[in-house]
């Protein structure tokens, strides 16, 4: 009895042991591919940021608003800019071309009455220098008429000279004038913040009567319906990549759930203080609602097979041996691998019976 009983115990201690997890490889798709995280972002997302200081004196669109390109969004407070335009409108409008004609029409005039005097002075001298041939008039008298007709001579160039230079000057006044009115007219609408694009605003940063500044962002405005897979891409990994790979995407706000995009865009410029490089995608079989700013892990996926036969990637001893279900270990050759699975070229078939390595 004692015996039987010993017998007996030593079996279930037997039984209760350790055992060996045995499986058999199987035939599935496999891919390579590599890890990255990221943000999603709304194409051509940017931060509205004013170009001039002052107070928010108008806020005129609200979270999630959709947005046409020229939309006014905020106003800010420019009264003292407003008197400005005013000012320069209306020096443009004293220098304005037509309000100048009539003091060009008087220089024209000038030149006409200039240009008489002198036909007439030239006649006279013309018929005193005949009688001072004759002897009928003094040289007195000659000089006297030929200093006359010079003083026409000069008289019209002079009355030419100003007309130009006032032709001159009212056309530069009226030029810079405008000019000024340009400018301020661009200043003024500095105080006006319009959309640069037809979009969405996804925030809005400020409250009216808010002090801001060019360095300040007041919302933020995207497109409304496509969306840009911004990735970190460590150095290592960045010479597999090419454009149009597919990429596999899960994010926190979808569990469980993976969707497809494809790599757009390979920023060439390495990142000196992570290490990384930028890489962008675009959803080819995206999640019904995108948020801008949506974290999420991707697989970029460098090659693919279908049907092949695999392994979880513990089974695999020092990368190509597996151990039999008897113990014995053969060499295998391996192919792609992903996170869990490893693909077996040869060395294995689906019927054979493999195990974890024992202890």
């Amino acid at each position: 009895m004692r015996l039987l009983i010993t017998i007996l115990l030593l079996l279930l201690l037997v039984s209760c042991g350790p055992k060996s997890e045995t499986i058999h490889p199987k035939v599935q798709d496999i891919s390579s591919s590599i890890y990255a995280s990221g943000t999603i972002k709304s194409k051509n997302q940017y931060q509205v940021v004013p170009l001039v200081s002052g107070t928010i004196q108008d806020v005129l669109i609200d979270d999630g608003d959709y947005v046409t390109k020229g939309q006014l969004l905020f106003r800010i407070d420019n009264k003292a800019q407003q008197i400005n335009e005013e000012n320069a409108a209306l020096s443009a409008s004293y220098y304005d071309l037509s309000e100048n004609q009539d003091k060009l029409e008087d220089a024209r005039n000038a030149i006409v009455l200039a240009r008489e005097k002198l036909k007439t002075d030239s006649l006279l001298y013309v018929r005193q220098l005949n009688l001072f041939k004759q002897n009928a008039t003094s040289k007195v008298d000659l000089e006297q008429r030929e200093l006359t007709y010079q003083s026409s001579q000069n008289a019209l160039s002079n009355a030419e000279i100003h007309y130009n230079d006032l032709k001159r000057q009212i056309s530069f006044n009226a030029k810079q004038a405008k000019n000024n009115l340009a400018l301020s007219s661009k200043s003024t609408s500095d105080f006006e913040i319009r959309s640069d694009l037809n979009g969405r605003v996804y925030s809005v940063l400020i409250e009216k009567g808010d002090l801001v500044g060019p360095q300040i962002p007041l919302a933020v405005v995207g497109a409304a319906d496509s969306f840009i897979l911004e990735m970190q891409v460590d150095e290592y990994d960045i010479a597999k990549i090419d454009l149009n790979m597919r990429v596999y995407v899960t994010m926190d706000s979808y569990k469980g759930q993976a969707f497809e995009a494809k790599v757009s865009k390979i920023n060439p410029l390495m990142n000196e203080s992570s290490k990384t490089f930028k890489v962008e995608a675009i959803f080819t079989k995206g999640p019904k609602h995108i948020f801008p700013n949506t974290s999420f892990e991707a697989n970029i996926v460098l090659e693919s097979r279908q049907k092949v036969l695999t392994i979880p990637r513990t089974y695999l001893l020092k990368d190509d041996f597996v151990q039999l279900a008897d113990g014995k270990k053969v060499k295998v050759k391996v192919g792609l691998r992903d996170f869990e699975y490893v693909e077996i070229l040869s060395g294995l078939k689906s019927s054979d019976e493999i195990m974890l390595e024992t202890e």
